[in-house]
């Protein structure tokens, strides 16, 4: 698989350089659709989205000058004829997962097919994650209940045998100081990494490389019985 789990999107120059290396080609060459469906679970989610596909909110994601964009509206997907829409997901080089309610979009990552998609889909698509898009892909997930979903619905897929913790030290979210995140850090059963929004992790064929121009920690505190 070829992943890279950003805290934020696209920050930096190293980041950057991350994310041609797993294309194999510039950006400019390359083809990419948006998943937006976990922003809908916050509060003025479509307008958030709306920002993030047109660049005026956050670190570049969507306009970094793909070749092509496309959406995916996952909540669509178990409507449509597939024959419309995998061509499409099989063609594209990268495939964007904007940030949100985690919970949300495992849900719909499931409902819509696309989750058992993902192991073979990988093997050639780039799956580019921004903060929950991240964090869905690993052993730990998170919800802001934005939602009608059952409390006890999965907030991640697995994929990945660690956690991601993201926006350490952001000033818009004042619980997640070091000291807080090592806090949580200890109630998950698997290795955590905590990274800030100039951080990402760079994944491919099993290697796990952090890719940063800002700060992180590995944390490995384990679950309590």
């Amino acid at each position: 698989m070829k992943l890279l789990l950003t805290s934020a999107g696209i920050s930096n120059a190293s980041i950057r350089n991350a994310l041609v290396d797993l294309l194999g080609k510039p950006i400019a060459e390359a083809s990419a659709l948006f998943i937006p469906t976990a922003i809908y679970a916050l509060p003025n989610g479509g307008d958030i989205a709306r920002r993030v596909i047109n660049g005026s909110l956050g670190d570049p994601f969507c306009e970094l000058g793909w070749k092509s964009l496309g959406l995916l509206e996952l909540t669509a997907l178990p409507s449509i004829k597939q024959e419309l829409w995998m061509p499409m997901l099989q063609e594209t080089d990268a495939l964007l997962v904007g940030g949100g309610d985690c919970q949300y979009l495992s849900y719909w990552m499931r409902q819509s097919g696309l989750a058992d998609l993902l192991p073979s889909l990988l093997q050639k698509t780039v799956y580019v994650g921004l903060s929950a898009g991240s964090m869905i892909m690993t052993r730990f997930g998170t919800t802001y209940g934005g939602h009608t979903l059952p409390a006890d619905s999965d907030k991640s897929l697995g994929l990945l045998d660690f956690a991601i913790l993201p926006h350490l030290d952001y000033e818009g979210f004042p619980d997640n100081s070091m000291a807080n995140l090592e806090k949580l850090a200890a109630t998950i059963s698997v290795p955590s990494y905590a990274i800030d929004d100039q951080t990402a992790i760079k994944v491919m064929d099993g290697t796990v490389e952090v890719v940063s121009e800002g700060h992180w920690k590995l944390l490995r505190q384990v679950a309590i019985p």
